[in-house]
């Protein structure tokens, strides 16, 4: 089982730092920007208007065209949450059967509450849908710094071969069969990090922050559970360490978001590039619904966005729980 041609979808920050780690690792590696005038001035000048100051690695083939992809061995998604239904459907047209499709979205479609493996399925059942999640800025990852993330696939083979054909001494797959774990901790963390937000924008205290992190992770494991994931998976790196660093840098755009709604903006105002955590926060509520599962704090989160609750009524809902065993 080879992957040496891996393609990648989405010339954004992360799209264009995975092609990067392929390129890295020794692959042949192609990055598919949305459109040819895009691509053409990134093959030219080697940089991204997304990572200002960092290069796109110069083994990295550049194209808007998508029928280029049609010989890799492998694909990866970097596209958002809720265009990654779309992307599929066009590039089911042009994929070999049994080629691995790899969602590196960390989201939920909110129109039918579906994962994006599923989403995967749905649009290309002739593809092996794998997902790749975990602590991870693109920022880092381009620089070379030191990075482990998760790469799950129903097939341990499959998973452990997109681990090996994406390894480098700078970038660390661990390989696992939970596809579900992985896909639930980088969809969840993004809710819980717009509520780490909150607090520090709202001067809530250190304290503060670190009881919503630990509380905000027993949602997700409560959430975990209903849905079948593993628990080694939910505290391991596309789990808790995922939300460790989401919940703790202004990197992220989900704590950005939190920080400034918590400072007194709008969303309106606060969101001025993609936060997959707002699209998110409904369709995580309504699943945890249905299953029975208590997120309070995700409940909240999806409130303050939708506007149905201000941010001092959330907290003042958060703290008047009734009192219970931990």
């Amino acid at each position: 089982m080879s992957y040496d041609r891996i393609a990648v979808i989405g010339a954004g920050a992360w799209g264009t730092a995975l092609a990067n780690v392929a390129a890295r690792a020794g692959r042949t590696a192609i990055l598919k920007a949305r459109d040819p005038a895009s691509a053409a001035v990134m093959a030219q000048t080697r940089q991204s208007p997304h990572l200002p100051g960092l290069s796109i690695d110069d083994r990295i083939t550049v194209t808007g065209d998508l029928a280029a992809l049609a010989d890799a061995d492998a694909i990866l998604l970097a596209v958002p949450a809720q265009s990654l239904r779309e992307v599929a459907t066009a590039l089911a047209t042009i994929t070999k059967r049994d080629m691995p499709v790899i969602s590196c979205a960390k989201g939920i479609e909110r129109s039918t509450g579906a994962f994006m493996t599923g989403v995967i399925a749905a649009c290309m059942p002739q593809a092996i849908p794998a997902v790749l999640s975990g602590p991870s800025f693109a920022a880092d990852v381009v620089r070379g710094l030191p990075t482990a993330v998760t790469l799950a696939a129903a097939d341990a083979d499959v998973a452990a071969a997109l681990a090996s054909a994406l390894g480098s001494a700078t970038f660390r797959p661990y390989h696992t069969t939970d596809v579900r774990g992985v896909e639930i901790g980088g969809a969840a963390k993004n809710v819980l990090a717009i509520a780490a937000g909150i607090v520090a924008g709202r001067g809530l205290g250190a304290s503060a922050g670190a009881a919503l992190v630990t509380r905000g992770f027993a949602e997700l494991m409560r959430f975990g559970r209903a849905c079948g994931a593993r628990p080694e998976t939910l505290v391991g790196l596309s789990g808790l360490g995922d939300l460790v660093l989401t919940c703790s840098s202004l990197q992220s755009r989900n704590f950005a978001l939190g920080v400034a709604l918590g400072e007194g903006q709008r969303l309106e105002q606060a969101q001025s590039k993609l936060v997959e955590g707002v699209f998110t926060a409904s369709a995580l509520v309504k699943m945890a619904n249905e299953k029975g599962t208590e997120m309070p704090i995700a409940a909240a989160v999806d409130a303050v966005l939708d506007g149905r609750l201000s941010i001092e009524a959330a907290i003042e809902s958060l703290m008047t729980r009734p009192f219970k065993a931990e």
